[in-house]
């Protein structure tokens, strides 16, 4: 089977977390959006009144019959079919768990600079966004990372991975993660990186998988920018 996923062509986003995904499995898929004409077919597939299943908005996988929204609804989907998460029951949900976690943190990221609205320019909430971006960069930037630090150091020995014995989805979306806050916030992720080693080492060993790694050097890769979740402004990065 190869897999259709639907997001939109000119920005990472969530559509990332599951490219990264199957990239790692190795699975065919089109990138549809990407494709010619393909934006047309994915705003089209949005608004097909048949499907039984309709999705709110990209991302969205068609597998076959299926149609499969949220990015950790798929990335539970795929870590299910291609060995991206543990085989038992307490891993398993524990991976969607910690999957779960980095979508309220993405959420919260993507609110440094749109706090206010989603429809208003950064340009028409810059105060806002200064005082909410001051509150992420000393709190909950710390926070979030401390906590899958923990969920680290918890393991037996020099931890290699969140859960199970072997790469799941949830360390292949914390690299992203991590990639997304060197770009937006280099400055707050030097400081909480200090405190947070074993989450950057896990971001570094990700990074040298053999297949993410040739993802990661080819046109397929995205570069982050100033339209998608992850934003650099300077006077955000304090």
């Amino acid at each position: 089977m190869r897999y259709e996923l639907h997001y939109w062509s000119s920005i990472p986003g969530r559509g990332e977390f599951v490219r990264l995904a199957l990239e790692e499995a190795a699975v065919p898929y089109l990138d549809v959006a990407r494709a010619k004409g393909g934006e047309a077919r994915m705003l089209a597939a949005l608004g097909d009144a048949s499907l039984s299943t309709p999705p709110f908005a990209p991302p969205f996988l068609k597998a076959g019959k299926l149609v499969i929204a949220q990015t950790a609804n798929i990335l539970l989907f795929l870590g299910d079919r291609h060995g991206l998460a543990p085989a038992g029951d307490a891993g398993r949900y524990f991976v969607h768990q910690l999957q779960l976690t980095l979508a309220d943190f993405v959420a919260e990221i993507h609110d440094t600079h749109h706090p206010v609205a989603g429809g208003l320019y950064y340009e028409d909430q810059r105060p806002e966004a200064k005082r909410r971006a001051a509150d992420f960069t000393a709190n909950r930037l710390p926070k979030y990372l401390g906590y899958f630090e923990r969920v680290l150091a918890a393991k037996p020995g020099k931890a290699a991975h969140l859960a199970g014995a072997r790469t799941s989805y949830a360390d292949l979306s914390l690299f992203q993660v991590v990639a997304g806050l060197r770009y937006a916030f280099p400055k707050a992720l030097a400081r909480a990186a200090r405190k947070c080693p074993g989450v950057i080492a896990l971001h570094d060993r990700v990074a040298k998988r053999p297949r993410i790694a040739a993802y990661l050097a080819s046109e397929r890769r995205l570069p982050f920018n100033q339209q998608g979740i992850f934003r650099h402004y300077a006077e955000l990065d304090r």
